[in-house]
């Protein structure tokens, strides 16, 4: 008799089936906070030579699981990736973040490439197919892209911005070049999603960091249709397939973007206020969140208040907990240790 797969708790609540713990990840969960992470990351040499070599990406994509036993591995990549494959040129200078060579014009904008090159991230899927044999079958494993907004702020500038006024600005003057940036990675997206499927993840992330800059008008524009797109041509091939948006610093434009994209879950920042989210979002999908990374770093009874509150607001409907934005470098380990057990404690 053919046994079922382990069920995964992560898909479970994906697929409307509350948990009595949360299922519990967090963002950026593969990074410096970890030395383990911090001796690869070394040997590596540059970031981009970590992401694109398998074995290492593997590597730090599985030592938070081992530390933490977390309900989901994160694929080791970074949502820049994308434009890499649109033969732009993509560096990360220490110190610095990201640089690539800006389209800041619309006759720069007519040097884009219309399709990606997938070669140039056979790294990813073959790190997404290391990770799927090592990973336990009860552990969900994430693939992720960024959103095309976000995505596009970088390309636009060629570097992240405090507020991303030049891609603002280049989709206020020149909207028809700019919805070619944003056609092109829509594209693109759902090919690289589809890829990661294949590759073994069982879940996929879209991480749109920049969406809170946005007024409602552009924010629909810019925000929710690209995404929308991206999910529809990923279950246009993949009709199952789990999908979180994180429309970071969305607020109260979080329904409208629920109800328009399709996600199956929707990650909430830690500024999200729970009634709304309770009574306008969690009521449709599951809800990723909340707890404030800086909790995370303060610890004691601080944090023992901040994940309280988070399970109080949200446990008794599908949540995901998770942070309401990626780990930050300096997190003492035993603050994370003392979220998971206080999470696994918990019997709602």
């Amino acid at each position: 008799m053919i046994q079922p797969p382990p069920a995964k708790p992560l898909v479970e609540v994906l697929s409307g089936i509350r948990q009595p713990v949360p299922p519990l990840w967090m963002m950026r969960q593969a990074g410096r906070y970890l030395p383990e992470y911090r001796e690869v990351r070394a040997r590596a040499g540059g970031f981009l030579d970590l992401c694109f070599t398998p074995e290492l990406a593997a590597e730090v994509t599985l030592q938070p699981i081992r530390r933490f036993n977390f309900d989901a591995a994160i694929i080791f990549s970074d949502i820049l990736v994308i434009p890499y494959a649109l033969r732009r040129s993509v560096r990360f200078e220490i110190g610095e973040g990201p640089r690539l060579d800006p389209l800041d014009t619309p006759d720069k904008v007519g040097t884009l490439s219309s399709s990606g090159d997938f070669a140039k991230l056979e790294p990813v899927f073959e790190a997404l197919r290391r990770v799927r044999r090592e990973l336990d079958p009860n552990i969900a494993l994430i693939g992720f892209c960024g959103a095309p907004w976000t995505v596009a702020t970088y390309m636009v500038a060629g570097q992240g911005t405090p507020d991303q006024a030049p891609a603002r600005m280049m989709a206020y003057r020149h909207p028809e070049a700019f919805a070619k940036i944003i056609d092109t990675i829509v594209e693109t997206s759902i090919t690289y999603l589809l890829g990661q499927l294949k590759a073994g993840a069982d879940v996929l992330q879209i991480f749109d960091t920049w969406a809170g800059v946005l007024p409602p008008r552009e924010f629909r524009r810019w925000s929710v249709e690209p995404t929308k797109r991206i999910v529809e041509g990923v279950r246009a091939k993949v009709p199952d397939a789990k999908i979180i948006g994180f429309p970071r610093g969305a607020g109260a434009l979080l329904p409208g973007y629920v109800e328009a994209t399709g996600v199956d879950a929707v990650g909430i920042d830690w500024t999200a206020e729970p009634s709304l989210i309770r009574d306008k979002v969690q009521n449709s999908v599951a809800v990723q969140g909340n707890l404030d990374p800086l909790a995370l770093i303060a610890g004691g009874d601080a944090l023992d208040r901040a994940i309280d509150d988070v399970l109080a607001n949200y446990a008794q409907g599908r949540l995901i907990f998770n942070l309401g934005h990626g780990i930050r470098p300096e997190t003492p380990i035993a603050h994370i240790e003392q979220m998971v057990k206080r999470v696994r404690a918990y019997r709602g």
